[in-house]
């Protein structure tokens, strides 16, 4: 079957990464199934680069994966002395003084954060495993629609590290503290149904139909006039760290900037 992208010159193509625009959608691709798009620090800073080079016609960026797994977590390869050729290994990691081993770890972590800015949209398409640093890169965007293969597990505690890709924060939103306490300790599968009733995912479907349920949802966001879709996304961002005035105090704010624009008294 055709992939959304294939037949588009991509914008970006390097290690394990094809980015590739289409209008207003863009669309990232992890693109090493034989290795079940497991992730390395080349592979972040190929999702770096990708949304660097994003064009600001962009409205909806589609994440997904090619193969049978949306991304299998982090590459073995890096647990081991050797690591792999040309990126640290873990053991090299450990090495560092405090402040490097913080500006590396928040170095990966850009890779994770640029989702969720307020001028896109993103949705995750994720089918098979999304596994440790899979799970979290499914958790960085805004939506999330699960082939019924989907298995979600946060490995890292089990490895005696912890999630530090940026996935807990939206796991606790998501799930509730208990319910992320137990998915991380446990390292446990989360199946489609249990995503989607649990909050983790906003839809399931065959895994045949996913690509195209993810287009139709993107359709869907680019309907809607894309300054009232900024400030919606930043008013629900922002809702859980303020209070209930200062709630009420945003959107007030939010919609006599939409009223004056749409009267032409903007700015």
């Amino acid at each position: 079957m055709a992939t959304p992208d294939q037949d588009l010159a991509p914008v970006l193509d390097q290690d394990g990464v094809r980015l590739t625009v289409d209008g207003a959608t863009a669309t990232v691709t992890l693109t090493n199934p034989a290795k079940r798009n497991a992730q390395s620090p080349a592979l972040w800073r190929a999702l770096i680069e990708a949304g660097r080079v994003l064009p600001g016609s962009v409205r909806v960026v589609v994440l997904r994966a090619e193969g049978k797994s949306f991304s299998a977590g982090l590459d073995r390869r890096m647990f081991t002395p050797e690591g792999i050729e040309g990126q640290p290994s873990f053991t090299e990691l450990a090495r560092e003084g405090d402040a490097e081993l913080d500006a590396t770890i928040a170095s990966f972590q850009e890779a994770f954060t640029w989702w969720r800015r307020s001028d896109i949209v993103s949705i995750a398409a994720v089918q098979g495993h999304a596994i440790g640093a899979g799970f979290q890169l499914a958790l960085a965007c805004d939506l999330r629609v699960v082939a019924d293969d989907v298995q979600f597990a946060m490995r890292e505690t089990g490895l005696g590290l912890v999630p530090d890709l940026t996935g807990t924060h939206p796991l606790v939103r998501l799930v509730g503290y208990a319910r992320a306490l137990e998915i991380c300790l446990t390292g446990r599968f989360v199946h489609a149904e249990e995503a989607v009733t649990g909050g983790l995912a906003n839809l399931a479907v065959p895994a045949d139909r996913l690509d195209e349920t993810v287009g139709d949802l993107a359709s869907a966001v680019l309907a809607a006039p894309r300054d009232a879709v900024v400030e919606t996304k930043a008013l629900l961002l922002g809702a859980l760290e303020r209070t209930y005035e200062e709630q009420r105090a945003a959107e007030r704010a939010a919609q006599a900037r939409r009223l004056r624009d749409l009267a032409g008294l903007g700015e």
